[in-house]
């Protein structure tokens, strides 16, 4: 039983059509692109929930004033083109920098019970020359 099985298998495999190499990519006054560099399509679902909520504190608002920045918390999993393209989704500005900090829980104890806070990821958003976010306002629309 176990040859005719192997004969069947050894069968199959001469059947399949052996993969042909492939000709080699030709140049001539053409840009090679890899599916890598090709922007990502995300969905508006996606993008609003990126951004979780402002991150107001003594430090940012002085870089509110100072560099038109803004702080928001956003969700781990988020990259700079996906912040960017929710802080221009949501609030209708035009963004001119991202830069991102992960911080990491702090190990906390309650009794003899230890545990740790979760882990976050802010963003620093900086946005072009007159351009402004009015939180009150999204918040009463």
């Amino acid at each position: 039983m176990s040859a005719e099985k192997t004969e069947k298998a050894a069968v199959v495999k001469a059947d399949k059509p052996a993969k042909a190499d492939k000709p080699a990519k030709t140049t001539k006054g053409k840009k090679v692109v890899s599916i890598k560099d090709a922007p990502r399509k995300t969905s508006t679902e996606k993008l609003i929930n990126v951004l979780l909520a402002p991150h107001i504190t003594e430090k940012t608002s002085l870089a509110m004033q100072n560099t038109n920045t803004y702080s928001f918390r956003v969700r781990r999993d988020s990259t700079k083109p996906d912040i960017k393209a929710a802080v221009e989704l949501m609030f209708g500005v035009k963004v001119a920098g991202v830069q991102v900090v992960n911080e990491t829980g702090k190990t906390r104890r309650f009794g003899k019970v230890q545990g740790r806070t979760q882990d976050i990821k802010k963003a620093y958003v900086r946005l072009a020359p007159g351009q402004t976010i009015d939180y009150e306002a999204k918040i009463k629309a």
